[in-house]
């Protein structure tokens, strides 16, 4: 009679561990939007302050936790809507290496966050998260891909699937 219990109490604690194991986590990941000049401190045009509020509408229902951008202003300021109607602070990760956020992305567990990069750094984010975007290229006048990455971890290994979208204003 106490094998069973044993057993059971065994088979209890299994489960219990390979369930903490599993998780899923959401990354959004998406070039800062229009930019008033070519300058690397310029800061986002009407045209982008528009488009930064329609980010954070359609994000404003996803449970983001955090949101990295970085050090320059145009992605601050496209984060800042989300990060002000959600009551997050933002935080800061370099541009390059690609390395430097992926790394840390990859870290989260059943947390969800958005990242505001760069033309030439959002499709390497997703290529370092695992994913093969169908966008070969972010062209220098294209602001309107939001590319979404859900990383769901098991004890078996991890598996990253892509969605691509368009933002529009």
């Amino acid at each position: 009679m106490k094998i069973p219990h044993r057993l059971s109490f065994v088979i209890a604690f299994v489960v219990t561990l390979l369930s903490a194991a599993c998780s899923t986590s959401s990354i959004y990941v998406v070039r800062h939007a229009e930019r008033l000049n070519d300058s690397d401190t310029t800061s986002l045009s009407a045209a982008g302050l528009q488009r930064a509020r329609a980010l954070a509408g359609l994000l404003a229902n996803t449970q983001i936790d955090s949101i990295y951008i970085t050090p320059y202003l145009r992605t601050e300021q496209t984060a800042a809507p989300l990060a002000t109607q959600l009551g997050l602070s933002l935080t800061r990760y370099p541009a390059s290496p690609v390395t430097a956020i992926t790394g840390r992305l990859r870290q989260l567990r059943g947390k969800n966050a958005l990242v505001v990069g760069h033309s030439n750094t959002i499709l390497e984010i997703a290529r370092g998260l695992g994913t093969t975007p169908s966008i070969q290229k972010i062209e220098h006048t294209d602001y309107q891909n939001l590319l979404f990455i859900r990383m769901r971890r098991t004890p078996f290994g991890q598996r990253a699937h892509l969605y691509e979208q368009k933002i529009t204003p």
